[in-house]
């Protein structure tokens, strides 16, 4: 294969947002790490113990739906040591810069052998994670004191602190929300209220955990000592396995439904390509109406097995364009498609978009069966054509079904998502 060919570094698939985030984290860690040379590590044995940590987490690192990389332990262990009063009944004096510059090298330190197996960690990601951490370390760490002065070292009277904790927590989770679903809405091109409302969903049953796990490590470190960081380490890494093999479930699931939607093209039944194109296509118009990731998912899903049934005609339609064929058929094999999907006894709202796929729009079929329809119809029509004049000729069709057979909005909104696309004339 040739240089050509290659795809481009990441660093070079880095939007402008994504950068300033890098830039801001890197700046932020370059002033940690130098100050806390010039002024010297306190507490050298809870720094590096911590840090140790944070690089076990960062090494752990795992991708979540969505392609949302995640450190729970990691995360967990910086949480602990922004938040830390005392270990051991003694207090800790460390500042914000020191918390910084600690999990700077830290996850340096845990980045380093992905590295060194061409496994590039998502920059993006990483700052973020350093970025939300730091804004903690630089709200909490100066009142560490004055808080461990009202707990006279008893537990008993850690309340106001531990309100303290978590509504910093909940600040610093929604500051990581916001920033989150800003960068997502600039690569995925959505709504940034839609955005928002998909990083909520996804991160606060993570987030709750991991800012649990912060506060009891906090906790255990007055009891425990250095302890804490062993005793909490293995319940954390238990539990951070449990997330990948959930997300390694759902990736080998969306893998299975790819691979059996390629079964029609194998078997001629459709055009080469048309399931990935449709499906590339209903989900980014999708997007563009605001839906949520979750219907997202199952919209992926019924577009790329939307024309299964197809496997049942005894004689294939012409180049599989159902947009030209009798209506009864087209219904009879939306039909028998959703009857295979329904038999994997898990993919229910999956069956009853693909059923529902051939209804015009004045039946109020579901809104995921109309983006398909209108996507399906579509790339019947154009296929793998790059032809500006083909396309065009194609939406003006379409838009002369609208509000009968095809939804107005679905189809200004494919209008928009292919001129963005490819420029398109008369559009």
């Amino acid at each position: 294969m040739t240089d050509a060919a290659q795809p481009p570094p990441a660093w070079q698939r880095l939007d402008t947002a994504q950068w300033l985030l890098i830039c801001a984290a890197g700046l932020l860690s370059v002033v940690g790490i130098a100050h806390t040379a010039a002024a010297g590590l306190l507490d050298p044995p809870i720094a590096v113990g911590f840090g140790a940590l944070v690089a076990t987490g960062e090494l752990a690192r795992l991708t979540m739906p969505g392609n949302r990389e995640v450190a729970p332990i990691g995360t967990a262990a910086a949480l602990g040591y922004t938040l830390l009063l005392d270990m051991g009944g003694r207090p800790v004096q460390h500042t914000a810069l020191q918390v910084v510059a600690v999990l700077a090298v830290g996850m340096v330190a845990g980045a380093l052998p992905h590295l060194a197996v061409g496994r590039t960690p998502r920059l993006d990601a990483v700052a973020r994670r350093l970025l939300t951490a730091a804004l903690l370390a630089l709200a909490f760490r100066p009142l560490a004191g004055p808080l461990y002065d009202m707990t006279k070292g008893d537990i008993g009277t850690w309340t106001p602190a531990l309100g303290v904790m978590a509504l910093m927590i909940l600040g610093t989770m929604l500051a990581d929300i916001v920033i989150a679903a800003v960068l997502r809405a600039v690569q995925v091109r959505t709504a940034l209220t839609v955005a928002v409302r998909d990083e909520l969903r996804m991160a606060a049953p993570l987030g709750a955990a991991v800012a649990a796990s912060g506060i009891l490590l906090v906790l255990a470190a007055h009891s425990m000592d250095m302890a804490a960081l062993l005793v909490f380490a293995a319940p954390l890494l238990v539990t951070q396995v449990a997330f990948r093999k959930y997300a390694g479930i759902r990736a080998t699931y969306l893998q299975t439904v790819r691979a059996l939607s390629r079964v029609t093209e194998v078997g001629g039944y459709v055009e080469p390509g048309h399931s990935r194109r449709v499906s590339h296509l209903a989900v980014a118009v999708g997007r563009e109406l605001g839906m949520a990731e979750s219907e997202l998912l199952d919209l992926e899903y019924a577009a790329l097995m939307h024309d299964i049934g197809q496997l049942s005609l005894r004689d294939p339609i012409p180049g599989g364009a159902t947009v030209l064929t009798d209506p009864e058929q087209a219904a009879r094999i939306a039909e028998l498609g959703a009857e295979v999907i329904r038999q994997t006894g898990v993919l229910a709202t999956v069956a009853e978009v693909v059923r529902r796929q051939c209804e015009p729009c004045s039946a109020g079929p579901p809104l995921a069966s109309r983006i398909i329809k209108a996507a399906n119809d579509y790339d019947d029509l154009v296929g793998g054509s790059t032809d500006r004049d083909r396309a065009a000729a194609a939406l003006d069709r379409l838009r002369l079904g609208s509000g009968t057979e095809y939804d107005p909005a679905i189809v200004d909104a494919m209008s928009h998502v292919i001129t963005r696309l490819s420029p398109l004339p008369h559009l």
